[in-house]
């Protein structure tokens, strides 16, 4: 009986039934974005509760506005209701005011028979020129001796 070569020399020596390996695929095909964008319907409700419809890219069926023309002082500027209204929706000046109080932004009294103090004004404190404070004194205090 004839010896049988090891089996490294089998599969070097003995030719593999080749296979097809490679198939053919299909990618996708690519689908461009449309030129214009599909638009709804939109029901625009106004401060005062008027209401009209626009077409919109937004898929929102209704869209409520807090300020529009019909509350904002820059489009109204005849209404009184709207001048010196803070509005305070977010509740974050009532905040801010209980947490550092009104003195920010209220004006001193003036008592009656004293005189009005001047108001200061950013340019006489830029053409006033011989202040002796700030950065550069402090630095000339630090020097070496």
């Amino acid at each position: 009986m004839s010896q049988l070569p090891s089996l490294t020399l089998r599969r070097a020596h003995i030719p593999q039934i080749s296979r097809c390996t490679q198939q053919q695929t299909r990618h996708a095909s690519l689908l461009r974005r449309p030129l214009r964008p599909y638009t709804f319907t939109q029901l625009i409700t106004l401060s005062d509760g008027s209401t009209y419809t626009q077409r919109t890219t937004s898929p929102a069926p209704v869209f409520r506005s807090t300020k529009d023309t019909r509350n904002h002082p820059m489009w109204q500027p005849s209404l009184d209701s709207l001048r010196n209204v803070e509005q305070d929706e977010a509740g974050r000046l009532r905040a801010f005011r209980e947490r550092f109080g009104r003195g920010w932004d209220a004006e001193e009294p003036v008592e009656e028979g004293a005189e009005a103090p001047e108001e200061e004004s950013l340019m006489d404190l830029i053409s006033g020129g011989n202040w002796d404070g700030g950065a550069a004194a402090a630095k000339e205090g630090k020097g070496k001796k």
